[in-house]
């Protein structure tokens, strides 16, 4: 669900916009406008993103009305799911905590992209959010959201990253266990004011701080998809699928599409977009299998 220009791509169930050009905030009628056409045409499944998607209004209305925007659509007829991305943890107000926990069709997922942890990388990064206040956030949000799932990312070799401040980044992603995480090493963009910063790293030393994260994520990332197997969920069917007759491949709330797992549905008859109740019988590395429990609704 596009709440900001600069934004170019929609797929078939669910919405995902690009995210390019200047903080400029759509209205919340045009996007409860846009939201209903959405779900006349089908979908059952909105994502809301944006640049900084908590941002949302303050450059419209003067402050932040994200929570406002979710309680609108959380009322809409015919809409199963609201998931978010892009929630950077500057703005996260009261007012959305209360949204997050009260509004029955916003999933417990949610991406926020960290970028680092340590502070002084932070204001290099020009980002206005400290390790204690994040942290303390962090734990706000699992303790009131029971169940969620967190997806972050982090850049590595950012220029004049040293190697302790990574490895107090490595450090923390371990303490963390972010349900999902993603890591891409700093790329060097002309004009852009990290450009002008001086002790720029070789490309493989950011490479190896990339998959030093990684190698130490994937073994979390395998033992949180082991303890799935024997939940009963709610999944969403995105197509049939390609290797396996009489199978479908679908994601749950914690599968945001073309960014996560996903989950390989055993059962006859289901079509995209259908929303089934499955039984998890498998873990397969980051993706789960299933056997479908009810029919499709």
């Amino acid at each position: 669900m596009k709440i900001s220009e600069g934004c170019d791509r929609l797929c078939t169930f669910c919405a995902i916009p690009g995210m390019r050009g200047k903080h400029v905030t759509k209205p919340i009628e045009e996007v409860i406008r846009e939201a209903k056409e959405l779900i006349a045409d089908g979908v059952r499944e909105l994502i809301i993103v944006a640049q900084d998607t908590t941002y949302y209004g303050l450059d419209l209305y003067g402050r932040v009305r994200l929570a406002e925007l979710l309680r609108e659509l959380n009322e809409l007829p015919g809409l199963d799911w609201i998931r978010i991305l892009y929630a950077y943890p500057i703005h996260f107000t009261d007012e959305l905590f209360d949204a997050l926990t009260s509004c029955n069709k916003i999933l417990p997922y949610l991406d926020m992209p960290l970028q680092h942890i340590n502070d002084r990388v932070l204001k290099r990064m020009q980002r206005r959010v400290n390790r204690k206040d994040t942290v303390s956030l962090l734990d706000r949000l699992r303790k009131e959201l029971p169940g969620l799932v967190l997806r972050t990312t982090f850049i590595v070799g950012f220029p004049g990253e040293t190697e302790a401040e990574f490895e107090e980044l490595l450090a923390f992603a371990k303490e963390q266990r972010f349900e999902r995480l993603g890591v891409f090493p700093y790329s060097l963009e002309p004009g852009t004011p990290a450009s002008r910063l001086e002790d720029h790293l070789p490309e493989d030393a950011k490479q190896a701080r990339r998959d030093a994260i990684m190698e130490a994520q994937q073994p979390i990332a395998f033992e949180w998809s082991k303890r799935q197997v024997g939940r009963e969920l709610d999944v969403l069917i995105d197509s049939p699928d390609p290797e396996v007759p009489n199978h479908s491949v679908a994601r749950s709330y914690a599968d945001a599409p073309e960014i996560d797992s996903f989950i390989r549905v055993k059962g006859k008859g289901l079509r995209p977009g259908d929303l089934v109740r499955i039984k998890v019988t498998g873990a397969d590395g980051y993706d789960l299998a299933a056997r479908a429990l009810s029919s499709p609704r």
